[in-house]
This record gives structure tokens, C-alpha cells and sequence, in this order.
């Protein structure tokens, strides 16, 4: 049973004198306690935007947001409902996430204020004890977060969501900010929270090597819309989208392989000027004259793989 889910969320910016800007333009994921999901897609394409709305830090135009069976409340100045603190969110950059006049213990015992019936001793306890569970010594918690490298501050950061008992955490671009040798023991650590606490973890990345490694399920995203998902192994080896095919062609390999393929030409498109029909279909390959018509459905090509392409039964 879904933990989380987003049900045909759509999430428009408008500014005065300027075109309507449809981030998201109506995607559905769902989460499951334990699962890790992967979005996947080009920076611009909507997945932080879409991450802020399954957490209520943007409000959708359009959908639902739906946390352990009750609709997600958009914050506002007052604090976020009891019944929401389980979902917590990591975000980006670990060296703006943490206020640096504070020490780590302190701001991690912030989100064990969520707990009741723990004093001011037991949280900062818990908070060590938590730092420890994350691959830190406990007296990190005396250190402010200039003392620690990018890594080490989102160890940190993954600490403090974790103070609120969540079921879920979303976690925005968490590794892009952290070198090679960092990224591989984050993703690890998730790996390993995921199973060992049954929590739920979406992991928005543009870095698809990562996700393989740590997804169950991965989310394919282009231009505001879901275009392809399913289970990661079966993605990475029977991709049915052309743009998903050229994701995974576009990776690295130790032998110098993976660069974006001629057949992928230019950027992704102004979202306030979306192309009609699918919205890939000025880039792809395989498209042809109905593509620039008519939106493809999210159809089933396999056990729990869908994609939203015309001539996905062909390729």
C-alpha cells in the first residue's frame, strides 16, 4: 500500500505580463514504506518542482497529494499538522540546509520535538544516537556545520529528517552537490534506512547511475510530465521511451562511452511554450506525424512498466 501519492499533479507559476509556466503538467507517483523511487530526468524538467508539492512547500494547481490516507495541507507560517511530520524532505545543498550558528546536535533535536513525552536530555541523547546511525560519532553533535565536509553534512541533514520518525523522506538532488567517493556512501546509507526503518524514500536525481543503484521503481520525467516507469532492472534493460533510451545512453563508462546522442538534438523545451502532442516529439527520433497531434497514454508494455509513447510497442 502506498505511503504517498501523487495523483495527476499539475503545479502552474504565473507572472503579470508574462506566459503561464506549467512546471508539472499532471504526474502521478506513489511510494511505498521501504521502496526507493527514483525520478529521473534533465535539470528543468520539473522534478524539484514536483518534490516541493509532495511535501506542501508548493501548493499544486491541479491533483492531489495524498500522505497516509489524508490530503497533504500546504504549509503556511503555522507548523506543519502532527499527522504530517512523518514526511520529512533532505534537500540539495547540505551547505545552505544547516543554520551554521548552530551546532548539529541541536538542530537535529529540532525535529525530535515532533516526539512526545521526550525531555530536553533524552532528544539530545536521541540525537547522538542518531548521528551514529547515519556513520558519525556521537560528539559530532557539539560541532558546528562548517567543520564537516559536504558529505558529512548530509549525513547530517538525513539525521535530523530521521528525528521525526518518518515514513517517507524526498530527497532533492541530495548528491550532486558531494564528489564521486561521497555519492556512492550516501546512496548506500539510503539504501540501508529504506530497508532497516520501512521508510519510504523518493530520491529526485538527474544522476540515473545513482538511481540504478538504489531504486526499486524509477520515474521517468520530461517537461513536466511522467514518460516512462516501472522496475528499475527491467527500465535499465527494456527502456521503451526514446528519451529514456537516450538517458541511459548518455551515461558514462569507464571506457569513455556515453555521451548525448546525435539523435537527441537541442534542450528541453520553455514549459510556458510546451509542444503540442508529445511533448518530446520535436527531439525524437521515432516520431511521427500523429506525435505532434495527440498526447500518448500512460499504457502498460510489460509487469509494471508503463510508457507514454506512440510507437512504444515498436521499439
Amino acid at each position: 500500500m502506498s505511503v504517498i501519492e501523487l495523483s495527476d499533479v499539475e503545479v502552474e507559476f504565473h507572472r503579470r505580463g508574462h506566459p503561464v509556466v506549467r512546471a508539472v503538467a499532471g504526474a502521478s507517483i506513489s511510494v511505498e514504506r521501504g521502496q526507493v523511487v527514483g525520478l529521473v530526468g534533465e535539470s528543468g524538467c520539473g522534478k524539484s518542482t514536483l518534490a516541493r508539492a509532495a511535501v506542501g512547500l508548493l501548493a499544486p494547481t491541479a491533483g492531489r497529494v495524498v500522505f497516509e490516507g489524508n490530503p497533504i495541507v500546504p504549509l503556511t507560517r503555522r507548523a506543519r499538522p502532527k499527522d504530517q511530520v512523518r514526511l520529512q524532505m533532505v534537500f540539495q545543498n547540505p551547505f545552505s540546509s544547516l543554520n551554521p550558528r548552530r551546532k548539529v546536535g541541536a538542530q537535529i533535536a529540532d525535529g525530535l520535538e515532533s516526539v512526545e513525552g521526550l525531555s530536553r536530555a533524552e532528544r539530545a541523547t536521541r540525537a547522538r544516537a542518531l548521528l551514529e546511525r547515519v556513520g558519525l560519532p556521537a560528539v559530532a553533535a557539539e560541532r558546528f556545520p562548517h567543520e564537516f565536509s559536504g558529505g558529512q553534512r548530509q549525513r547530517i541533514a538525513i539525521a535530523r529528517a530521521l528525528g521525526a520518525e518518518p515514513s517517507v523522506i524526498v530527497l532533492d538532488e541530495p548528491l550532486s552537490a558531494l564528489d564521486t567517493s561521497a555519492q556512492a556512501q550516501i546512496a548506500n546509507l539510503l539504501t540501508e534506512l529504506a530497508a532497516d526503518l520501512e521508510i519510504g524514500l523518493l530520491l529526485i536525481s538527474h544522476d540515473l547511475a545513482i538511481v540504478r543503484q538504489v531504486a526499486h521503481v524509477v520515474y521517468v520525467m520530461y517537461l513536466g510530465v511522467i514518460v516512462e516507469s516501472g522496475p528499475t532492472e527491467n527500465l535499465w534493460r527494456h527502456p521503451r521511451h526514446p528519451y529514456t533510451k537516450a538517458l541511459i545512453a548518455a551515461i558514462p563508462h569507464a571506457d569513455g562511452a556515453g555521451v548525448i546522442p546525435e539523435a537527441l538534438p537541442g534542450e528541453v523545451p520553455d514549459p510556458a511554450r510546451p509542444p503540442s502532442g508529445c511533448r518530446f516529439h520535436p527531439r525524437c527520433p521515432l516520431a511521427v506525424e500523429i506525435c505532434s497531434r495527440e498526447v500518448p497514454r500512460m499504457d502498460p508494455v510489460g509487469a509494471g512498466h508503463l510508457a507514454a509513447c506512440w510507437r512504444a510497442g515498436e521499439t
